[in-house]
C-alpha cells in the first residue's frame, strides 16, 4: 500500500508542478491557444497565476513533509487541496463540452483522493 501511495503522490506532484509552472510562466492569451487551454479565456490572469502558485504549492506539499519528516500530515492535506482543485477543473471542462479534458480532471481527482484516503487512513505516516 505505501509503495502505491507513493507511487500515485510522486505522480500527482510531477503533473502540478508542471501544470502550475505552465500557468505561471505562459502568458494567459497562449495557454487559452493551447491545446485543452481554452479554460484560460474564461478567467483572468491574476487568477490563472494564483492557481499556478496554489498548484506548484500542493506539488510540495504533497512529498516535502513526507521526506523530510516535519508535519506529514500536510501530506493528505495538500491532496485534499488539489482534490478539490480538481473538482473545480473537472466542472469547469464540463461546462465547456470537452468530455475528454473533464475525464483527465477526474483521473487526477482520483488520485488525489486515493492519496488523501490512503494518507489519513492506512498508509498513514504515524
Amino acid at each position: 500500500m505505501n509503495l502505491a501511495l507513493w507511487i500515485s503522490t510522486g505522480l500527482l506532484a510531477a503533473v502540478f508542478l508542471f501544470a502550475g509552472a505552465n500557468k505561471l510562466l505562459i502568458p494567459r492569451e497562449k495557454l487559452a491557444k493551447a491545446p485543452g487551454g481554452g479554460w484560460a479565456g474564461d478567467f483572468g490572469a491574476g487568477f490563472i497565476k494564483a492557481l499556478g502558485a496554489v498548484e506548484i504549492l500542493g506539488a510540495i506539499g504533497l512529498i516535502l513533509p513526507a521526506v523530510l519528516d516535519v508535519a506529514p500530515v500536510l501530506v493528505p492535506l495538500a491532496a485534499t487541496g488539489l482534490a478539490m482543485i480538481m473538482v473545480g477543473a473537472a466542472v469547469v471542462t464540463f461546462r465547456r463540452r470537452e468530455p475528454g479534458h473533464a475525464l483527465l480532471n477526474l483521473a487526477y481527482l482520483a488520485l488525489a483522493v486515493f492519496v488523501a484516503w490512503g494518507r489519513f487512513g492506512p498508509g498513514s505516516f504515524g
